[in-house]
């Protein structure tokens, strides 16, 4: 899912390539970041998005273990406890010894710094500056196309003015608190230079495809026959395996005029135009072997990545195929990453859930269980015409958003008298309202809030780490927190069908808890260059930006929030309850750690779903504001 999001150093634009490293990534030459950099090896875009919290729609049929809502058929595992508001009492976390300027209204340098970054702009937390400026390496190999990225640049602009516009005109949010959370990332990426960039989208389509604008449509449905059709599925009901063909037929509903022998499969309405003109689809679609059925259905809301789609008390979300360019690449599935899905959630039931939720119970992966594609004749795969069929665990109800639009700013739903500023996040509202409820100073309920998340959240993120060999793209658009009634972090989840690496030195461990794995998906990692993506996803992208989010808007002191970060990364790597993950004692001993350079891979025109490895994406070396 690839949508945007703000608050800090956030990857938060949904990774809808594969880049699966085929080696260890060099890091041994830092790289200044006022210089010339160099480009990593393998690194996925952030996203799917797919952008969140567990109840199931009732009467949804669900693959994994989820907590179903009234009426909910039987879950493949045991249901999974999903804390329900106000469940969770009020923690009392050990706070840093740091003086708390945010509790006395004192604003800290960092905070400072974010205001003059302006309103969701964060800064990077304070840290001292190194004492010499590491050496340059060579910049990227190709092109500069300046001219692209003024383009795309302005482009981003003016779509942002306009979401901006038609959220001010109409702030009050959808009823659905998962579609509300999933619409309100309306800045994008505070550290790419075009977040809101969408290549081929006219203002028109913009309008129906774009959640900021809370878009909706009907789907395209295609007619497949089935020697051409490709297929996997792992969703189970009461026991039984729901083959993929029967999932789309349910979601396409009886009255879609479907023939005798022919398999239902959705299409994006803006991708059926640029079908008709790739040469394998035509040729599918003149010989019969695909039937264009037309638009058909209730309509569907785009989430935060634009691609997946969302409907209120269906069982699934659909994640498609979409060829737009969003920030750096084009939107397509890759035939991996549908097999990288179904494997995950097989995975899982092997017994690895039973263990992660016996630890975590609050914590869960959205699985991926199913998939459609097309094959020409030959039987390779057509692109643009896969189809991910992704459980949708969240009830109208649920307040579960991604962290990416937690921090997102948007425009107030208060009249102007009443709030001045005129655009603040949900994580500004709902700290100040917790603080003015208990009669607590903002920078200590920020703190606490900070800390629940670290627990809920960071903590079953290492465990799957720890003790499968699994490591999580976790950036802020692919993590989902659980809120209770009155907004402390009670529980998370992570969706991403493309954002799982497995260990190398796992390997064994693995194909024990389930045979063969692996075959098909390629997302096996060396260990190293799990190590380096698993700091910038999680490390640098989801928590440090979480830090200067709280920053940027003067919530908290950061070095506060460092300090709380240091602790609990101490208490994971040697604590009593420790893990064996290896990224706490990375993150705390490493003074520099590689960060995604966004401008530059933008600025080289750099896909991030073809090419060699090493040209994908460019990373560059920062000082590590966790290391003392």
């Amino acid at each position: 899912m690839s949508g945007t999001a703000a608050g800090g150093p956030a990857e938060v634009v949904s990774r809808e390539g594969d880049k699966r490293p085929a080696g260890p990534v060099s890091s041994t030459s830092p790289v200044n970041p006022a210089g010339p950099v160099s480009p990593a090896g393998s690194a996925k875009s952030a996203g799917s998005a797919e952008p969140a919290s567990s109840a199931g729609s009732a009467g949804s049929a669900e693959p994994a273990s989820s907590a179903g809502s009234a009426g909910s058929v039987e879950p493949a595992e045991p249901a999974e406890p999903v804390t329900s508001p106000g469940s969770m009492p009020p923690a009392t976390p050990k706070e840093p010894a740091e003086p708390d300027p945010a509790a006395t209204g004192t604003p800290t340098p960092a905070a400072n710094r974010a205001a003059q970054a302006g309103p969701g702009r964060s800064t990077p937390p304070t840290t001292a500056p190194s004492a010499a400026a590491p050496p340059a390496a060579a910049p990227p190999a190709g092109p500069v196309d300046g001219a692209d990225l003024v383009g795309r640049v302005a482009d981003s602009v003016r779509r942002t003015a306009q979401f901006i516009a038609d959220r001010r005109a109409s702030p009050a949010d959808e009823p659905d608190l998962f579609l509300a959370a999933e619409q309100s990332l309306l800045l994008g990426h505070p550290l790419h230079p075009t977040p809101k960039s969408r290549e081929g989208l006219s203002d028109t389509e913009s309008r129906l495809y774009s959640p900021e604008l809370r878009g909706a449509f009907a789907l395209h449905w295609l007619a497949v026959d089935p020697s051409v059709l490709a297929a996997d599925s792992a969703w189970t009901e009461r026991g039984r395996t729901l083959p993929a063909d029967q999932l789309a037929a349910r979601l396409a509903g009886p009255e879609l005029p479907l023939p005798d022998g022919r398999v239902a499969l959705p299409v994006h309405p803006w991708q059926i135009r640029e079908l008709r003109h790739r040469p394998t689809a035509a040729e599918l679609l003149d010989a019969g072997l695909l039937q264009d059925l037309g638009p058909h259905g209730a309509p569907w809301h785009p989430t935060s990545s634009v691609r997946t789609l969302y409907r209120s008390g269906a069982a699934a979300m659909l994640k498609l195929s979409l060829g737009v360019r969003i920030t750096n690449s084009r939107r397509e599935n890759l035939r991996k990453e549908l097999h990288r899905g179904v494997e995950v959630h097989r995975l899982l039931r092997s017994g690895l859930a039973k263990q992660w939720q016996a630890a975590h119970p609050c914590f869960d992966i959205v699985r991926d269980p199913a998939w459609l594609a097309v094959n020409d004749r030959d039987g390779a795969p057509v692109a643009g015409l896969d189809v991910m069929i992704r459980h949708n665990p969240f009830g109208p109800g649920d307040d579960a958003t991604c962290v990416a639009g937690l921090v997102s700013p948007k425009p107030s739903t208060l009249p102007a008298c009443q709030d001045l500023r005129l655009m603040r996040s949900r994580l500004s509202e709902t700290v100040t309202r917790l603080a003015g409820r208990t009669g607590r100073p903002r920078g200590a309920v920020a703190t606490e809030w900070f800390l629940r998340y670290l627990e809920t959240v960071v903590r079953p993120v290492l465990w799957l780490d720890s003790e499968a060999g699994v490591a999580l793209e976790a950036h802020q658009q692919n993590t989902i927190i659980l809120l209770d009634s009155e907004g402390w972090p009670v529980g998370g989840r992570y969706r991403d069908n493309q954002g799982y690496y497995f260990r190398e030195s796992r390997r064994a461990e693995l194909d024990r808890r389930l045979p063969g794995i692996g075959q098909h998906s390629d997302t096996f990692v060396a260990d190293d260059v799990t190590d380096e993506r698993f700091a910038y996803y999680l490390g640098i992208n989801n928590v440090l930006g979480l830090i200067g989010a709280f920053g940027a808007e003067r919530l908290a002191d950061e070095r506060l929030l460092l300090a709380a970060f240091r602790r609990f990364l101490g208490d994971i790597a040697s604590g009593p309850d420790r893990l064996r993950t290896s990224l706490p004692t990375m993150l705390l001993d490493s003074p520099v750690l590689r960060c995604k350079a966004n401008l530059l891979t933008r600025l080289h025109g750099l896909d991030e779903l073809v090419g060699p490895v090493d040209t994908q994406s460019v990373y560059v070396t920062i000082t590590n504001p966790l290391h003392s």
